[in-house]
């Protein structure tokens, strides 16, 4: 992504960062640099097993091993590489029985680590690092040499990933904005009963009350500046709320907090616009609440969604084309509004597994006919409110909700997942009691505290339920039983039996896997 606005001058975007995705990124790369210098060990099992001269040698670990290599996007990140499709075939045939995975040798499994990260790798990356083109050309035998060499491209970018960021920054192509710091739903954190806004006839969990969720929203918001200020050195004007969800609440907190933006969904507004009486048409413009400066945001979920999920089968150049008419559409029907915005907003990496050539082309096209367009400015959302002088319209009621469907139910309001709220307010519940009781360290309290945050966050409400793929939901729900686990544990306390016992089960694949919802 940032190859495309490096290359495109006249390319501006927004790009979100959550606080814990930059940890995450600076996690790797201290790893990457510890393993170079022979001081530090790999956490990361892929690239623990792409750096080791010697694969697992137990059938279970092997099967593991393969299944992870398996994990990407059969049609556009496997079937254009003859040899990946190839491994994959041999993978999957051995994966049907246990005792064929014993004539799995180790050069098949080298081969195939090589390759899945061969696939991941940006498209820019493919078509400019001789190192990688030489390791496709090669396609398979990869030594233990080829092997170092896609290590040593990896380490490099991951090095040079938020700098490059941070330039565009200040260049004034990209504006870079942040999420609270563990992505928690802070509409449900500061009132669990803002559900039923939009949600009238939702089941709730029993626990009707989040404990000082005030203090712990808070908490994420300057943890979330404090973080981002310390990798990129300048304070944000915009926060993307966890999912754009948003309260009146919330708003306030975050306009609290000193930002001068924020955005949610489509659907969202139209709930607040027809609450308030309001032509629920008016979607193409920012608002604010009485009493507040922030300026509210709003995506279009049609355009949105269509880059997200409509496009990926399309070629590049047709798909931009539908774009633009849509865009001029949306001219024409508001042309008397000069404080007219259109707010594209979708995942940053999600969608791109689905495009050929990861998006490269209809990221390009889509790009350059943008900024070449005569009736259509590139801009950023800061950009807007100061050089556009763009005036936020005033927004009278705020319906509680998010950008998917306009409401929390992707988090809330189903048996499983009203489960997993239970637990973590009984573990908030547990903490306030040692905290109040008990004087820890403070680099200790500071552990605990991050501990909390960890599962505060929006991520395991939103893998509950049927409605995700049983493989996913598996996975995310024993990681969120063993983050309660190690918070009860880092507390002194015994860890209650109930965290043993599984929360969701899930059912039928998901849409794209899970990792995205339709605005609508």
């Amino acid at each position: 992504m940032a190859w495309h606005l490096e290359n495109i001058p006249d390319a501006h975007a927004v790009v979100n960062f959550a606080p814990t995705l930059l940890e995450q990124l600076a996690d790797y790369n201290q790893q990457l640099k510890g393993r170079f210098k022979g001081t530090g060990c790999l956490k990361d099992p892929l690239l623990l097993a792409l750096d080791s001269p010697v694969q697992p040698a137990h059938i279970e670990d092997r099967r593991q091993l393969i299944n992870a290599c398996l994990r990407l996007n059969d049609e556009k990140l496997v079937q254009p590489f003859p040899a990946f499709a190839k491994l994959a075939e041999i993978a999957r045939w051995a994966l049907e029985d246990a005792d064929r995975l014993c004539y799995v040798n180790d050069q098949c499994l080298i081969d195939m680590l090589v390759w899945y990260h061969l696939a991941w790798m940006g498209e820019s990356v493919k078509r400019n690092d001789v190192r990688i083109q030489a390791l496709m050309n090669k396609a398979r035998q990869f030594s233990f040499h080829d092997r170092r060499q896609l290590m040593i491209v990896i380490g490099e970018l991951l090095d040079g990933l938020i700098p490059r960021y941070k330039k565009l920054a200040e260049l004034g192509r990209v504006e870079l904005s942040v999420t609270p710091y563990a992505h928690p739903i802070l509409p449900l954190m500061l009132d669990i009963n803002s559900t039923l806004e939009a949600m009238p006839d939702a089941p709730l969990p029993v626990h009707k009350c989040y404990p000082d969720g005030q203090q712990r929203a808070d908490w994420h918001m300057e943890e979330g500046i404090s973080v981002f200020e310390s990798f990129f050195g300048f304070r944000p004007a915009g926060c993307w709320p966890s999912e754009g969800a948003v309260s009146t609440e919330a708003l306030a907190l975050i306009d609290r907090h000193g930002f001068k933006w924020a955005a949610s969904g489509e659907n969202v507004l139209r709930n607040s616009l027809r609450q308030s009486g309001l032509d629920d048409n008016a979607i193409h413009k920012p608002y604010h609440l009485p009493g507040q400066k922030l300026a509210c945001f709003f995506r279009d979920d049609g355009l949105s969604d269509l880059i997200g999920f409509t496009y990926t089968g399309w070629t590049a150049d047709d798909a931009v084309s539908d774009f633009v008419h849509h865009l001029s559409n949306i001219q024409a029907t508001t042309d008397d509004d000069k404080d007219r915005v259109v707010s594209v907003i979708l995942d940053g990496e999600n969608a791109w597994e689905y495009y050929s050539y990861n998006g490269f082309y209809f990221l390009q096209s889509l790009y350059r006919r943008l900024a070449a367009h005569p009736d259509i400015e590139l801009t950023t959302f800061s950009n807007c409110l100061t050089k556009g002088h763009v005036k936020p319209a005033e927004l009278p009621v705020m319906m509680a909700g998010s950008w998917v469907y306009g409401t929390f139910s992707t988090w809330i309001g189903d048996e499983d997942k009203n489960r997993a709220w239970d637990l973590l307010t009984e573990a908030k519940q547990a903490y306030d009691e040692v905290m109040a009781e008990q004087n820890f360290e403070p680099e200790t309290q500071a552990a605990i505290e991050r501990q909390l945050a960890i599962c505060e966050g929006s991520d395991w409400f939103w893998w509950f339920g049927d409605y995700n793929s049983a493989d996913s939901v598996s996975d995310f729900d024993r990681l969120y039983r063993l983050h309660l686990s190690n918070l009860y544990q880092m507390l002194g306390l015994e860890v209650p039996q109930k965290l043993s016992e599984t929360i969701s089960l899930g059912g039928a694949g998901a849409e794209q896997g899970g990792t995205m919802r339709r605005g609508n």
